[in-house]
């Protein structure tokens, strides 16, 4: 069977353009349901039933598995037999019926204007690092674009004299603008900052650690869970949190959907939607008038 799902991976990334990410996710899942059925006596995927499938889910509840993850995993294997389907190597998918546990929504973090514009007053010193967290922190909320965008940004990605960074995300690949406050500190650290914390050394990355080495998903959440505790809010923040405020704030000002869509790169306008559904139910904590991100 890990023949197979090294089939479906390699299928992924020269077909389908899957991105790296997706692809480690997929085969991360599969290998493990591989192990499973393994210890179950089943080692080829033409004997994989379909109350062996469920016998699997069942084992992962067991386990304590979110159901997000178990969802995950579901997509994963339905994904994995439909493939083995179209190939002839099963006459009939195993996992086709089986249903994805239900999956509570819980409502995002979504921070008042004042909360946004107090975090982002934070790192205000002259030190290389925080010259570099405020043009992070500054260039997200202007940009609504998600944490693993921000720091896998290159120096060829970003447009100072016109205003925009591109991100990509395997052949995907979109455009976004920032305004001014975003700008001048951007040009603040590439000028004052980014050389100090490379010390003499060279790099393709827009955003290095104090080492000179790229930022980290990790690094920038404890950059800006410090923050966040330095200006004492009290609501839960993580690094997606000035994403979701960037997309309600937007909607509440009456942005239209479809350019903070685009700007988000969602693929589903339901999932933009939501935001404007929040803000009709009075999820969102009041913004205040004229709620806007920084321009």
């Amino acid at each position: 069977m890990t023949e197979d799902i090294k089939d479906f991976v390699v299928y992924l990334r020269e077909v389908k353009r899957t991105s790296a990410n997706t692809e480690m996710s997929y085969q991360r899942d599969l290998l493990q349901m591989a192990s499973y059925l393994r210890e179950k006596g089943i080692t080829e995927v033409s004997k994989v039933t379909r109350t062996s499938l469920n016998s699997y889910i069942l084992h992962l509840e067991k386990e304590g598995k979110a159901t997000t993850t178990i969802s995950r995993v579901l997509a994963s294997m339905k994904a994995f037999f439909h493939y083995e389907l179209s190939c002839g190597r099963i006459r009939r998918d195993p996992a086709e019926l089986i249903k994805a546990p239900r999956v509570e929504k819980k409502l995002p973090t979504i921070l008042t204007v004042e909360e946004v514009n107090c975090l982002l007053a934070q790192p205000g010193g002259e030190a290389p690092k925080e010259i570099r967290d405020k043009a992070m922190l500054e260039l997200l909320y202007a940009t609504g674009i998600r944490v693993s965008e921000l720091i896998h940004l290159k120096l060829e990605d970003v447009n100072l004299n016109v205003g925009f960074i591109t991100c990509r995300d395997g052949v995907k690949e979109r455009t976004v603008p920032f305004g001014k406050v975003a700008r001048q500190s951007l040009m603040d650290y590439m000028e004052r900052s980014r050389k100090v914390l490379l010390k003499g050394n060279e790099s393709e990355w827009l955003f290095t650690n104090c080492s000179g080495k790229p930022m980290s998903r990790q690094g920038f959440w404890k950059i800006i869970k410090y923050y966040g505790e330095k200006a004492g809010i009290q609501a839960d923040i993580t690094p997606h949190t000035l994403r979701h405020s960037f997309a309600a704030h937007l909607l509440k000002s009456g942005a239209d959907v479809h350019a903070v869509q685009a700007m988000l790169g969602h693929s589903d306008m339901a999932t933009t939607q939501a935001y404007m559904a929040y803000s009709r139910a009075g999820e969102m904590r009041d913004a205040g008038a004229g709620a806007y991100p920084r321009r």
